[in-house]
């Protein structure tokens, strides 16, 4: 089956599903293949964990070490997959010589926000999912931008995309990190609510968007690992 045809024909499934019931499918649905859980370990990761290992505990794990995280996130990852019980999870950094070539001095992300998130996220994501035939994603609506209209579903390239929490609150996210008693990423309560690339993200004000912080004044709005229509993402834009 094709697989936009297949997207389509889950999101009609699981118009009505609960999340539990769409992850479940997801972990276990023979059309889409071996899966994997792709996660940053950041602000609000560890419910999508949580509910994935009371599934299997023995699920994919793919986490991106840039090698510029905040070393609270790189200590987080190994407390939560402790935690939890997680037994595959891949840690995948950047290719040594790609960036020995083109950010030797660890200043890319100066001159090239772009440049820099293709050499540690995007090329290492294509290459840890070598073999898989779709990840899952904590993305949600609420986040806005190009999330705003989120399907459960979606194909990208040759794989499917899964978006379990899609229409998850921001309040429905604290209230079951409260409920189960998860460990909190300890930048969230220093003001960090999105965290990623210790160079790119900034602390946020009570006032603003919970995603201002990252890549703050320019109009970059991802990192490049999601597309939209298979291009990948710039600047706010399909590029």
């Amino acid at each position: 089956m094709p697989l936009k045809e297949l997207a389509e024909r889950r999101n009609i499934l699981h118009r009505k599903s609960d999340t539990q019931t769409v992850l479940r499918h997801a972990l276990t649905d023979g059309e889409i293949g071996k899966i994997a859980i792709v996660s940053s370990f950041g602000a609000e990761s560890v419910v999508l964990l949580h509910m994935a290992a009371h599934i299997r505990k023995d699920v994919s794990v793919i986490f991106l070490d840039t090698e510029m995280l905040f070393p609270e996130t790189l200590d987080y990852q190994r407390r939560v997959a402790q935690t939890l019980g997680l037994t595959d999870v891949r840690v995948s950094t950047p290719n040594r010589d790609a960036v020995l070539t083109e950010d030797v001095d660890g200043l890319l992300h100066q001159a090239d926000t772009d440049a820099c998130c293709d050499l540690r996220k995007t090329r290492p994501l294509e290459d840890a999912l070598q073999g898989f035939g779709g990840w899952i994603t904590g993305r949600k609506r609420y986040q806005g931008g190009q999330r705003a209209e989120l399907p459960l579903f979606e194909k990208e390239g040759r794989r499917i995309k899964v978006n379990p929490l899609a229409n998850w609150t921001a309040g429905d996210l604290r209230t079951y990190i409260t409920d189960h008693g998860l460990p909190r990423h300890p930048l969230v309560a220093r003001g960090f609510p999105s965290i990623g690339c210790m160079p790119c993200t900034t602390r946020v004000g009570a006032h603003e968007d919970p995603r201002a912080g990252r890549w703050r004044d320019s109009d970059k709005s991802e990192c490049g690992i999601h597309f939209e229509n298979g291009r990948m993402v710039r600047e706010g834009k399909a590029a």
